[in-house]
């Protein structure tokens, strides 16, 4: 025969199990990724910004 405190801990567990699987969940609407490849144009190119730093290490 198992002890009363191990059937209570049993019942107690299955009890919380249930009442995971009833509690509601919240779904996030997900945006739906396109399938089509995207294509530029050439005025939707972006040319690389370039530029010049200067570090000085004169102390």
């Amino acid at each position: 025969m198992l002890d009363a405190f191990i059937i209570e801990e049993i019942k107690r567990r299955e009890r919380l199990r249930r009442e995971d699987y009833e509690r509601p969940v919240v779904e996030l609407p997900l945006p739906v990724p396109d399938d089509r490849p995207h294509r530029r144009t050439d005025m939707e190119e972006e040319k690389p910004s370039r530029g010049v730093v200067v570090i000085d290490l004169c102390v």
